[in-house]
């Protein structure tokens, strides 16, 4: 894309971000603030409900739907793959409660996943089945040793499209290859990925997906969105069910248990239609800004801010832990300041409305597409004036 045009999608988007009147906000890998437009979004929804109750129902029930459908063609699936959830957990869980497990089958993950595509999995423990976390050493992910942790029991591959903790990246359709050439299915934690980079779940051949809406897609907590591929449709038995699981869903005088013919089944009863609303709103904004299955504007921008970020933090004495080559830098860089207690460092940043985290004794940051090199300047400036800093 020409740089200019970038630019300005860039500076649209941040002028979206109310964040950025007054903070350096680099946490999106733990809670993203939201758009302007989800605002305007929640707060017509809010409007509307407390005066007039449920009249404009079903012009949000229709709304819902378009957002099923911008968020299928944001990853290149159709709307009868996805349904909404409350979590990346929620959706995870979908897929380890409802699979038809048979004693000593065998699910692998890496060691250094974030808990929720973890505790799923290990969960199933009492019914038999094995959980293998295979180790990550330093930040680089092996993928051979995740293939050699598979065998003829093995049922699905559950990982991180992004690591919380290092961001380091995976390739989605390398490890479906990698599960689908062993007789297993990938199971995609995409949290960490999706509103940056952009996902072609078809052409990847992912077979699940799970990701909450309050990180990247700058949604508000509590609505998220699960695919699934519509051939595994009725692999997974829905273990929640309830009047919008079935086909004929508003006919409440008729008990018909005809499950609907698509993922939505998935969703049980009243959705969570605020927050749906204000996650569709955002993507509409990602999606305008230049996010696509195939490119991605807003990935341009925060691999060049991250490459920036690191320049000046090395610059600073910083040592980086985030694998930065190009098939696997992220929107998440971890790092450490020699001399410096992380937790402090992140309280005198905040001090500075300069806002950052720390992870397993790490520094992070995660710069959005909204955010530009002022902010990394901000960021710099703050860890500068750090007691004890040259």
């Amino acid at each position: 894309m020409n740089q200019s045009i970038c630019g300005a999608k860039v500076e649209q988007f941040r002028g979206q971000m109310p964040v950025t009147e007054r903070f350096a906000y680099f946490d999106n890998a733990a809670v993203a603030p939201i758009s302007s437009p989800a605002v305007e979004a929640i707060s017509q929804w809010m409007g509307e409900s407390a005066r007039e109750g449920d009249v404009e129902w079903l012009r949000w029930a229709r709304r819902v739907e378009q957002i099923r459908g911008t968020t299928a063609t944001l990853i290149g699936a159709e709307p009868g793959e996805i349904a909404f959830v409350g979590n990346t957990s929620a959706g995870l869980s979908l897929v380890a409660e409802g699979f038809p497990w048979k004693q000593g089958d065998n699910i692998v993950t890496l060691a250094n996943e974030f808990p929720s595509n973890q505790y799923p999995w290990l969960n199933l423990t009492s019914r038999g089945v094995e959980t293998r976390c295979v180790p990550v050493e330093s930040s680089r992910v092996d993928l051979n040793r995740l293939a050699d942790a598979c065998d003829e029991k093995t049922r699905i591959v559950s990982v991180s499209w992004v690591g919380y903790a290092t961001g380091y990246r995976l390739d989605p359709a390398e490890v479906a290859d990698l599960a689908h050439d062993r007789g297993a299915l990938l199971c995609l934690d995409a949290i960490q990925g999706l509103g940056v980079f952009p996902l072609d779940v078809t052409s990847a051949k992912i077979d699940f997906l799970a990701a909450d809406g309050h990180k990247w897609l700058l949604g508000p907590e509590g609505a998220g969105v699960f695919f699934l591929r519509q051939e595994h449709l009725d692999l997974l038995r829905p273990t929640v069910v309830g009047w919008h699981s079935v086909e004929n869903a508003h006919d409440f005088s008729s008990i018909d248990f005809q499950l609907r013919d698509e993922a939505a089944r998935f969703e049980a009863g009243s959705q969570n239609m605020v927050g749906v609303l204000g996650m569709g709103a955002s993507i509409d904004l990602l999606v305008e800004t230049g996010l696509s299955p195939t490119t991605s504007t807003i990935a341009e921008q925060v691999l060049r801010l991250g490459d920036y970020a690191c320049q000046r933090l090395t610059e600073l004495g910083a040592t980086i832990i985030s694998d930065r080559t190009p098939n696997h830098a992220s929107g998440i860089i971890s790092f450490q300041l020699p001399g410096h207690d992380p937790g402090e460092v992140v309280k005198h940043c905040a001090a500075m409305d300069v806002i950052l985290s720390s992870r397993h004794g790490w520094l992070r940051i995660s710069p959005h597409g909204y955010n530009n090199e002022a902010d990394i300047d901000r960021l710099i400036a703050a860890f500068a004036s750090l007691p004890g800093s040259p």
